[in-house]
C-alpha cells in the first residue's frame, strides 16, 4: 500500500487549495453577492502558482434583480468554462433553478445541469437566476492565470467590474 498525506501536507500538497482566497473584491459586490450565494474555493497563478483561474460558488436563493448585479455583457481574450450543476444526487441532470444566461445576445434558459464553453472574444451575459428550489453549484474556469474581462459597453476598456485590484 502507498504512504499518503493528509490534505495538504507534503511535498505537493502545495498543488491543493482549501481555503478561499479569492482576489479583492469591492465591498458593494461582496456585500450584494452574499445575499444569494456563498463562493467556496478560488484557484488562480496568485493563489498556486502556474495555475490558471477557477471559481466555485453555490448559488442558495433567486435574487429579487435581474440581471445579476455586476454581471453584464462582457469577453475574455481567453476560453472559459462556466457551469451549473444541481444538487439533487437522485436526478443530478435536474439543475433545480432556472438560470438566464446570455451568449452573444442569444439569451438561454437552463433548467438542467449544464457546463458551456464560452471561446475567446465571444460576449456573453447578462445572467440570472430566475427561480431557485435547491443550491446549484456554480463554476467557471478560465484558461489565463488570473480573470479579467472587459464589458461590451459602459466599462473602459480593460476595466472590471468586481475587482478592486
Amino acid at each position: 500500500m502507498a504512504d499518503y498525506v493528509m490534505n495538504t501536507d507534503g511535498e505537493y500538497g502545495k498543488y491543493i487549495t482549501q481555503n478561499l482566497q479569492a482576489p479583492p473584491m469591492n465591498e458593494e459586490f461582496n456585500e450584494m453577492y452574499k445575499k444569494w450565494a456563498s463562493r467556496l474555493l478560488w484557484m488562480d497563478t496568485n493563489v498556486v502558482p502556474g495555475a490558471f483561474q477557477m471559481n466555485t460558488s453555490w448559488y442558495t436563493k433567486a435574487p429579487d434583480f435581474r440581471p445579476l448585479y455586476r454581471h453584464e455583457e462582457h469577453v475574455h481574450d481567453f476560453d472559459e468554462m462556466i457551469g451549473f450543476l444541481g444538487s439533487n444526487y437522485e436526478d443530478p441532470y435536474d439543475l433545480g433553478a432556472v438560470i438566464e444566461i446570455g451568449i452573444n445576445g442569444e439569451l438561454h434558459r437552463l433548467t438542467k445541469s449544464s457546463i458551456i464553453f464560452m471561446p475567446a472574444g465571444v460576449k456573453h451575459l447578462p445572467l440570472s437566476i430566475l427561480e431557485m428550489e435547491r443550491p446549484v453549484l456554480h463554476f467557471s474556469i478560465s484558461m489565463s492565470p488570473t480573470y479579467t474581462s472587459t464589458r461590451t459597453e459602459g466599462m473602459k476598456e480593460g476595466e472590471t467590474s468586481l475587482y478592486s485590484y
